[in-house]
């Protein structure tokens, strides 16, 4: 009777949670219908319905999947509910899995309040390669903590490794829309395999590895081979940028490439120079070719590779210059709306866009810090750093590990100084900062409660080890617990 007692009211604050991530999820897609579309977004869609050939400056893993969706459903608006759908979704598993092992109410109802704080919501209906790789990250890292969950109650080795190649499907997905995303899904790799095995060996490291090798570079191999996206060597871009900051006209007028390009490299650090343009050159200075960067890639990446040795300290102070403009004037913190177009797409709420962009600005305005990239980065230091010892210290620590490794990664590479580029580690410290918090606590000895009052009940410091004797698993909160017991053996420890 006790054990029913305790089952219903789990069972209804599951369902609560549920709806509530159902309602949010909801208000997200009628917000952002049919999804908010900048140039690159709608370059993409254009890939994605034929109108033009699939190229790999985007990365066509995207555009593949926008085209898989408009088949089966008939309308290119499902892209951004399919957004919505994987973002709520993990917050809803993590807010279930907070609830199962804290027993904690209001912990696991600030899980799914994260989906509405104005630097998380403001992109979760832009359809970006960043926003995707942003949410598979986060969908991977639920799928650790239900690995948390279950490891305690020696499940089959089956779900174990079914929940391993779902983490590392979403690990390799993220990778595959965002190139330099590997850096921050290496640490979310490790919290998923920690989390499935309390101390996996050698050889469970390789079979782990090997998993997320091929989750990667078999549907890699499968779009290059199969799809054959035009090749555009965008990463030129990047050499691009070196360039033509970093060599004076004076240099670029005697370097040893042909005369067009040659040309084309004066003029463009002319106009940078004019415009004020500190990156994106490709798009903001350069006389582009019909051709793009193909014709030009070889010759400039020459050009860099004599030159950048020759010029290193002026090469560090342009791109710590540079970095320090992603940290300290970190832009675009809100994507209004569909770029006007051609293929007559608007927005279907337009007053519902205006109040977001009211609530995001306005926070921008108000607490600008939260937008900036070196706020995000001092955070994941920390979590990093001191994730405490209480029962959540191993993602914590992945957490903070994972978004500082994404943002220094962009020191050498950072093409902007937009938000969407510190994105995932806003989302990411965010999360870690609420479950440091939920951790601690639940670290505290209760106070004594009444018999029955258990909805609030949290684990104490003496709970039973692996070497000592253990209760039947039962499905109430209390008896869950255990499962927070090997989090504190983690890197945070």
């Amino acid at each position: 009777m006790e054990k029913m007692g305790w089952v219903l009211p789990v069972q209804r604050w599951v369902r609560g949670l549920a709806a509530v991530a159902a309602l949010c999820c909801l208000g997200t897609i009628l917000t952002f219908a049919p999804g908010y579309l900048s140039p690159d977004s709608l370059d993409q869609l254009r890939q994605a319905r034929g109108m033009t050939p699939l190229t790999d400056w985007h990365p066509p893993a995207l555009s593949l999947l926008w085209r898989a969706l408009i088949a089966a459903t008939g309308s290119f608006a499902f892209m951004a509910v399919l957004q919505s759908l994987v973002f709520w979704g993990a917050l809803w598993v993590l807010a279930w899995c907070v609830w199962d092992l804290t027993a904690s109410r209001h912990g696991s109802l600030a899980v799914l309040g994260l989906g509405l704080l104005p630097w998380v919501l403001t992109f979760v209906g832009v359809v970006w390669k960043d926003v995707h790789a942003a949410f598979a990250l986060l969908a991977a890292c639920a799928v650790a903590f239900v690995g948390l969950r279950l490891r305690e109650g020696h499940s089959r080795p089956v779900v174990r490794w079914g929940l391993l190649w779902l983490g590392v499907l979403f690990l390799a997905y993220a990778m595959l829309v965002r190139k330099n995303a590997f850096l921050a899904a290496i640490p979310i790799f490790g919290l998923l395999v920690l989390a499935l095995w309390r101390g996996p060996g050698r050889r469970m490291w390789v079979k782990c590895t090997a998993a997320l090798l091929a989750a990667l570079l078999v549907p890699a191999a499968a779009i290059s081979l199969i799809a054959g996206p035009v090749q555009t060597h965008q990463s030129a871009q990047i050499v691009l940028d070196d360039l033509v900051h970093v060599l004076t006209v004076e240099e670029l007028r005697s370097a040893d490439v042909p005369p067009e390009l040659r040309d084309r490299l004066v003029a463009a650090a002319r106009e940078c120079d004019r415009v004020g343009a500190l990156s994106d050159a490709y798009w903001a200075c350069y006389e582009r070719p019909a051709d793009g960067l193909r014709g030009d890639s070889d010759e400039m990446t020459s050009l860099w590779l004599w030159e950048m040795s020759g010029h290193v300290p002026q090469y560090i102070q342009y791109r710590l210059q540079l970095f320090a403009s992603l940290l300290f004037e970190t832009g675009y913190q809100y994507k209004a709306g569909v770029t006007p177009n051609d293929l007559g797409i608007e927005v279907a709420h337009p007053r519902l866009e205006d109040t977001l962009g009211t609530y995001v600005k306005g926070m921008a305005e108000d607490m600008p810090w939260l937008f900036r990239g070196w706020f995000w980065l001092a955070v994941a230091m920390v979590l990093a750093i001191r994730p405490g010892k209480g029962l959540f210290s191993m993602p914590v620590r992945a957490l903070g590990i994972s978004s500082a490794a994404y943002i220094l990664g962009y020191l050498p590479i950072v093409p902007a100084t937009d938000f969407r580029y510190v994105y995932w580690p806003a989302m990411a410290c965010s999360l870690g900062l609420l479950l440091l918090w939920l951790g601690r606590r639940a670290t505290t000895p209760p106070q004594t409660a009444s018999p029955g009052a258990g909805t609030d009940r949290t684990v104490t410091e003496h709970q039973p080890t692996d070497t000592e004797s253990r209760s039947p698993r039962s499905d109430a909160p209390a008896s869950r617990q255990a499962a927070g017991g090997p989090a504190q053996a983690g890197p945070g420890g």
